[in-house]
């Protein structure tokens, strides 16, 4: 497959370079089934350009052609990884719309190839960090389900601060979800499935799916991905919790 020259599309654009040559900008876009969104916070020495870019683009809507061109539901995965779980179930439920969300590229460019060698028209890759993307961009109520599967844990206490789910966050959450729609969030790691617990259930507009403790330790049919077995295969528990939007 030759892949296309595409200057939102950094990695792609420069594939085959001499290595140490430097990325041209990264634009702020949707092309081709691919939507970047360059981080907040640059050097001074990048030029201007994504800088106006951020003051000019507009998010056009899910039904938009440049996303999905129907109003079929949005689901979203934040942290895709190489995109195994989230491209068989687009693969599974052409009915639905899928956003892949996933900060680093290598990651990013592998479920872009994916998506299009399989053709998947209801699959739609981010290249972004999740809180800016879903503040900035999201629309209110536009998501039916949200899954965050096996983001990093942080694990060492002085770093929890960096877990992608914190009260910001949450409030985020409520707000681009539609009314009853719901929250599946998986872990290895017991304390931070313990915080995702404790923060959820502290949001007046979510309610747990699961009794207490909150969480199950099986999903049936849920899907797998490339942690999931990894860490299946080490013996850990898989922690899954599930809150769903009520108010």
């Amino acid at each position: 497959m030759t892949l296309p020259i595409n200057p939102i599309l950094p990695i792609i654009q420069n594939a085959g370079e001499p290595q140490g040559h430097k990325p041209h900008v990264r634009k702020l876009g949707i092309e081709d089934r691919f939507w970047h969104v360059p981080p907040l916070k640059r050097p001074s020495s990048v030029i201007s350009e994504a800088n106006t870019a951020e003051q000019t683009f507009i998010f056009p809507g899910w039904q938009n052609a440049l996303c999905f061109g129907n109003d079929n539901p949005v689901h979203v995965e934040y942290c895709s990884g190489n995109g195994a779980w989230i491209i068989d179930k687009a693969m599974a439920s052409p009915h639905i719309n899928y956003v892949a969300v996933e900060m680093e590229n290598t990651r990013v460019y592998k479920i872009w190839r994916k998506t299009k060698r399989l053709k998947l028209s209801n699959l739609l890759v981010v290249n972004a960090e999740a809180f800016n993307l879903t503040r900035l961009y999201f629309p209110q109520d536009s998501i039916s389900e949200i899954f965050i599967n096996f983001p990093d844990p942080w694990p060492k206490r002085r770093h929890a601060k960096y877990r992608l789910i914190q009260p910001a966050f949450v409030a985020e959450l409520a707000r681009i979800l539609k009314q009853h729609g719901r929250m599946t969030f998986v872990t290895d790691d017991a304390p931070y499935a313990f915080q995702v617990i404790k923060e959820f259930r502290r949001h007046p507009a979510f309610a747990s799916l699961h009794p207490d403790p909150f969480y199950v330790n099986d999903m049936h049919a849920y899907g797998t991905s490339y942690f999931d077995d990894l860490w299946r295969q080490k013996g850990k528990v898989i922690h899954y919790i599930q809150f769903e939007k009520i108010g």
